[in-house]
Order: C-alpha cells, then sequence, then structure tokens
C-alpha cells in the first residue's frame, strides 16, 4: 500500500474491505467507486449477515474504519460501504419508522420515542423528517442508548 493522496484513497478502502471480508470468512467481491470526494463501496455475496451485524453496527463500524483509511489523517471524503444493498433496506425501514412516528405524534399531540439507534440512523431520520413542517426532531440520552424523539411542532 502506497503512503499519500486522494487517487489512493479508494484502493485503502478496497484493501481494508477485502481483509475485513477475509478475516470474517466471507466469500464476497469487493467493488469501489471514486466520484469526486466521495468513495462508494459494496459488497456482494451470500450471507452478508455477519459484516453487516445487528441494526448494521459492524457495517457502521467497518464504514468508520473505511472513512478513516480514506483520509489517511488529512483529507476528509465522504465514505459509504454497504453490504447486499443493506443500506436501502436501512432507510426505507427507517422511513416507514418516522413516518409512523410522525403521525403518531401528530395525532396524539405528544412526543413519540424512537428506539435507541447509532448516529447514523439518528442522522436520516432528522434529514429525513425535516421536510415534515408538522414535526419537530431531537435526541436524546446517551450512547448507547440514544435515541430520537418526534415532537408535534407547536408553531403550525
Amino acid at each position: 500500500m502506497s503512503a499519500g493522496g486522494h487517487e489512493d484513497a479508494g484502493e485503502r478502502v478496497r484493501e481494508l474491505l477485502e481483509v475485513v471480508v477475509e478475516g470474517l470468512g466471507l466469500r464476497a467481491e469487493v467493488s469501489v467507486h471514486e466520484h469526486g470526494d466521495a468513495i462508494d463501496a459494496e459488497v456482494r455475496g451470500d450471507d452478508l449477515g455477519l459484516l453487516i451485524g445487528r441494526h448494521g453496527q459492524t457495517i457502521d463500524a467497518v464504514q468508520h474504519l473505511a472513512y478513516k483509511v480514506a483520509g489517511h489523517g488529512t483529507e476528509r471524503r465522504r465514505v459509504v460501504v454497504d453490504a447486499a444493498g443493506y443500506r436501502d433496506r436501512r432507510r426505507e425501514a427507517l422511513e416507514r419508522q418516522a413516518d409512523d412516528a410522525a403521525q403518531r405524534a401528530v395525532d396524539t399531540q405528544q412526543e413519540v420515542a424512537l428506539d435507541a439507534m447509532g448516529a447514523n440512523d439518528r442522522k436520516l431520520v432528522h434529514e429525513y423528517l425535516k421536510s415534515r413542517g408538522d414535526v419537530e426532531t431531537g435526541s436524546e440520552g446517551t450512547e448507547p442508548n440514544r435515541h430520537l424523539v418526534v415532537r408535534p411542532n407547536r408553531f403550525m
């Protein structure tokens, strides 16, 4: 692995993911695509549950490591690591959960607490619900029990 800049970031991410896949004993292919200041990495194979982990905790940790090796301490690039389409499925599930919570908050005029979730998932839900004018969101608690609260917007 060569030390250095921008052109090596994707290769560093690829090498990290190949080591992780091998270390977990998975049979999978790794592909990495760089565009602008972003690196998208995809792991494809059968039975990638071990890589994804419970509620995506393992893949989120691997993504964090990939972000660190891509930046190599200097540049900051967005890095997304996905496995078998997990990110899209998770986003869809979180959006459904967010819609349900928002509707309950509006209907009952009470705040609705979601289950504890990681920072990436909380950010996704915050961003998703931001466009609605009828609710606002906030995070409460401390890791690993930090969760999102959806409140009816009192200024409607």
